[in-house]
């Protein structure tokens, strides 16, 4: 019996309305991210499976999914970036406690809440 092995190989893989295929099963790879402003007025620079980003007050952010997650248990994974003459450490909580969004917030070395001009987040853990 010959080699049964096959080979699939493509320059771009999309949905048919133009978005990132998902599995839904598949917890290896990014089932949302996103890539905003937490600044002044929230808003969003590009993103994949985010509707929406709430601001809770400062530095208290909501970021809401298109579709939802399989479970709670999913990974949120943040980064901060500043663009003034501040750039310290920060430290970033993340709350996902339904499966519809996760609530993030942000505070500086002094564990105090601080708006950042670039907030960037990944969502690992499949969709329901």
């Amino acid at each position: 019996m010959g080699n049964l092995m096959s080979t699939i190989k493509a320059n771009d893989l999309q949905t048919t309305t133009g978005g990132i295929p998902t599995v839904k099963g598949q917890k290896l790879i990014p089932t949302a991210w996103v890539n905003f402003n937490g600044t002044g007025t929230v808003a969003i620079r590009d993103s994949e499976n985010v509707s929406s980003i709430t601001d809770n007050g400062t530095s208290d952010y909501t970021v809401t999914f298109s579709t939802a997650m399989a479970n709670v248990n999913f990974s949120a994974v943040a980064s901060t970036g500043y663009s003034g003459t501040n750039p310290s450490n920060k430290s970033i909580a993340a709350h996902p406690t339904n499966t519809t969004s996760v609530r993030l917030e942000i505070y500086n070395t002094s564990g105090v809440k601080e708006d950042l001009d670039y907030v960037g987040v990944i969502i690992l853990g499949g969709q329901a």
